[in-house]
């Protein structure tokens, strides 16, 4: 069972052995990097490529660790009782089960997405320390441990927002996603645009490094970003030499799919307004 990347995904040969690493050693894998850069796509992409079932669990600011156990209804059970429902006797019929439950259940193998866990509460990845070392936890109001039947392919991703406990990252195999590279990103153009004219793809790209190395950029853009504007520019039929950059505003064309604040904006406006200056 070992992951090469997909079709569909360019998984470059470091992460390529981190996400085996962490299947040999059946050891969550932690995946930090900017936002955009796949890390939850590459849990649905290991999936895909190793025929097993995804199931996905997307961490929230509200999100509590035991969630991903089961909840118990108690709303649900007592409405119940002051209706005389039978259901009622049976404390399991107000059990629902989270997405670690139904991994641990599962009669295969599956990837268990925890995505954005940086998202929760500093103690949120503490409390799921022992379910995901031993793989088991118990549950109090039916008194039974539910334990992991096979032992699932854990990967867990985070965007940075927050550090994470040292106890959780010893149990975890770690891989930072760094920016693509302009040839490992025009490959993942080609994969999402097959037969793109390559003079568009090159013209586009060197602009968009140029971008994302601007000093003072608030926020670079990201992969996702760049293939939404290629797309914006294949719909708008627009060649190589239409890339040109508004020499009022040193704005590229279509800027809204890269640049996401007024502030970035603004930055690109007034470095013009300084090329202009010195020119004149």
């Amino acid at each position: 069972m070992r992951f090469e990347g997909t079709a569909d995904y360019i998984a470059t040969p470091d992460l390529a052995i981190a996400v085996n690493a962490a299947i040999t050693l059946e050891r969550p894998l932690l995946v930090k990097g900017e936002p955009g850069t796949g890390k939850t796509e590459l849990a649905r992409q290991v999936a895909a490529s190793l025929g097993l079932p995804l199931m996905e669990w997307h961490v929230k600011s509200t999100t509590r660790a035991a969630q991903g156990l089961y909840e118990y209804d108690a709303v649900s059970r007592l409405r119940d009782s002051q209706l005389g429902d039978e259901r009622v006797h049976d404390v399991a019929n107000y059990i629902r089960r989270g997405p670690l439950w139904r991994a641990f259940e599962a009669e295969g193998r599956v990837v268990l997405l925890i995505d954005e866990i940086d998202k929760a509460d500093i103690e949120f990845p503490n409390d799921l320390l022992q379910e995901l070392d031993r793989m088991e936890f118990f549950v109090y109001e039916t008194g039974e441990t539910v334990r992991a039947r096979q032992r699932p392919v854990v990967i867990i991703t985070s965007n940075n927002e927050k550090e994470l406990p040292d106890a959780f990252l010893r149990r975890c195999f770690f891989h930072y996603i760094r920016f693509p590279n302009p040839e490992t990103l025009a490959s993942i153009v080609e994969v999402h645009f097959p037969g793109i004219k390559a003079s568009l793809v090159r013209n586009a790209l060197t602009q968009f490094f140029e971008i994302r190395e601007t000093p003072g950029l608030k926020k670079k853009p990201s992969t996702s970003e760049v293939l939404d504007w290629l797309k914006l520019l294949l719909a708008e039929d627009l060649a190589p030499e239409d890339l040109r950059r508004d020499a009022a505003s040193a704005l590229p064309q279509l800027h809204g799919a890269l640049l996401k604040n007024e502030q970035d904006v603004h930055l690109f406006e007034r470095l013009a307004f300084i090329a202009r200056s010195r020119r004149s």
